[in-house]
């Protein structure tokens, strides 16, 4: 009998090519967000929800879908999703980050024409029966200064179109370098300087609580009274009481607006302005915005309910995983799986990761968190997730870091999961990838070496060296109608032994501490990573 395909819920329309992305492995079940008593009923069940700004899911969303492993935002924002109770839950929160910045960049563009040639009063007016051309009379953008606030991706497409119009560009941006500004072909300024020298500004600034109303009363009093201002990124941004007092007064020319500090917004005071042109955020609004942000979300949610990192998620730290690491992430999860069952009951302090060889070359952090979604793996009632286990590690005081070394020994690469357990006690296991197949096998445990292929059923024995033991263990499997499919022995200087046994089948319910006894083992650990 087939394994039960994973569950995708669509929440919201959302492009037949986003259908077509997330391919044949997935039921498709659809629903109304926007119907609350809906989506709560529709969400048990569910491995992925695929929303866009209509749904809200918040902590009480996300408790119902018990088996929710992925929320996908088909769009940029994410107001409308509780990411702490995401991130707590172990639920990787995605979007499409870059889905719409062409989109966004076109339309700001176009509100930059609309208040320089009064495209869209003259409009309104012809289509009134008044033919006005004196009034409507606007200004030429060759040679005039755009400031723009915020040079990042939008903000940076901007200036690269409005240059092809003959404009000078100025830029505001605390976080972007000179350099970086001069590749662009902007001219860098702090922001009093570029609200009094531009003749055009527009805004591409994050909201964030410094940013809320950063364009206000005096900075309108520092523009000139021939200036336009354009926001097409957030709402709120400007402060819209202040702005039109700006347009009452004459401070500045006009602005263009395509987002609001609450929406839908229908009202507003500069509305009344002819000053002013307003589109009810349309800045995402294109069937290429729509049909980009559906594919991107579609291929993270493939990727996430394949246990793989996202580059798009936003509360998982690792980003984009190199083609040469990937491998490592099943191997360091496994590693620490195999670590907490030798630390058994103990409590830890810390765990480390150690990656060595040629993949230490690069961003090699995904392995960390690979490692400690192991470590809770088998010890928490909770789902455990790459978004939630460095989460659960903060909670339970568990430190520590990653390190990287160039040369791993015998091997190409290696990656190491060390812990100090509360009572100060140093464990540690190795693995590494051998083989056109990439087989993971287990190179070490604390001082012993060794070569063993993970398998799904394993048991460890550390003893003191000395004939028989082998003896033994096999003779008690056998009687338990347990095969051992490998072996490995391995002795230190120190006169300790370690037997690492791969088993065609997990032992009985207290097997493994008979055999420990029998041997007389210090430590004994079983370790079954089947599911």
């Amino acid at each position: 009998m087939s394994a039960a395909k994973p569950v995708v819920l669509i929440a919201e329309e959302l492009s037949p090519a986003t259908v077509e992305a997330l391919g044949p492995d997935f039921e498709i079940r659809h629903t109304d967000g926007a119907d609350r008593a809906r989506l709560l009923a529709d969400l048990p069940g569910v491995d992925a929800v695929l929303i866009r700004s209509a749904t809200t899911m918040d902590a009480e969303a996300i408790a119902v879908a018990k088996d929710l492993k992925v929320i996908a935002r088909a769009g940029v924002g994410l107001d409308n999703v509780e990411v702490p109770a995401a991130t707590a839950a172990g639920v990787m929160v995605v979007n499409a980050p870059t889905s719409n910045i062409v989109s966004a960049a076109e339309l700001t563009c176009g509100h930059i024409l609309s208040v320089a040639r009064n495209i869209a009063p003259a409009n309104r007016a012809l289509k009134a029966g008044e033919w006005k051309r004196s009034k409507y009379a606007g200004v030429e953008l060759f040679e005039k200064k755009l400031g723009v606030i915020g040079l990042g991706r939008i903000g940076a497409l901007v200036a690269e179109r409005m240059k092809a119009f003959g404009m000078e560009i100025l830029a505001y941006d605390p976080y972007i370098s000179a350099a970086r500004a001069q590749q662009l072909g902007a001219t860098l300024l702090d922001l009093d300087e570029l609200l009094a020298q531009s003749d055009f500004i527009t805004v591409h600034m994050p909201k964030t609580p410094e940013t809320v109303g950063m364009i206000s009363d005096a900075q309108f009093a520092t523009m000139k009274d021939t200036a336009f201002i354009v926001n097409v990124a957030r709402g709120g941004l400007i402060d819209e009481d202040a702005l039109d007092r700006a347009l009452e007064s004459g401070a500045i020319a006009g602005a263009g607006v395509d987002v609001f500090s609450s929406e839908p917004a229908t009202d507003l005071a500069f509305f009344r302005h002819d000053t002013a042109v307003v589109t009810p955020h349309l800045g995402a609004s294109t069937a290429e915005a729509q049909e980009k942000a559906g594919v991107a979300v579609a291929k993270s949610v493939r990727l996430a309910l394949a246990g793989e990192l996202v580059p798009d998620a936003v509360n998982v730290a690792g980003g984009v995983i190199h083609e040469d690491v990937r491998p490592g992430l099943p191997l360091a999860e496994k590693l620490g799986r195999v670590l907490r069952a030798l630390a058994g009951e103990r409590s830890l302090a810390s765990v480390d990761v150690e990656v060595a060889g040629e993949i230490a070359v690069h961003d090699v952090k995904a392995l960390r968190l690979a490692a400690l979604k192991g470590v809770f793996t088998d010890v928490v009632s909770d789902q455990v997730s790459y978004v939630n286990a460095p989460v659960l590690a903060e909670q339970r005081g568990v430190g520590g870091q990653l390190t990287t070394a160039a040369e791993a020994g015998s091997y190409r690469n290696t990656v190491t999961v060390a812990a100090v357990t509360d009572e100060g006690e140093r464990l540690s296991v190795t693995g590494t990838l051998t083989g056109p197949k990439q087989v993971e096998k287990l190179v070490g445990v604390g001082r012993h070496e060794m070569e063993v292929a993970l398998a799904e059923h394993m048991v460890l024995f550390r003893y003191a060296d000395r004939p028989g033991v082998v003896g033994v263990l096999g003779q008690s499997l056998g009687e338990q109608g347990v095969n051992i499919a490998g072996m490995d022995v391995s002795r230190d200087e120190q006169g300790s032994a370690l037997a690492v046994l791969t088993l065609d089948a997990a032992l009985a319910p207290g097997t493994a501490p008979t055999l420990a006894a029998a041997i007389d083992a210090d430590r004994a650990a079983e370790v079954n990573l089947a599911d």
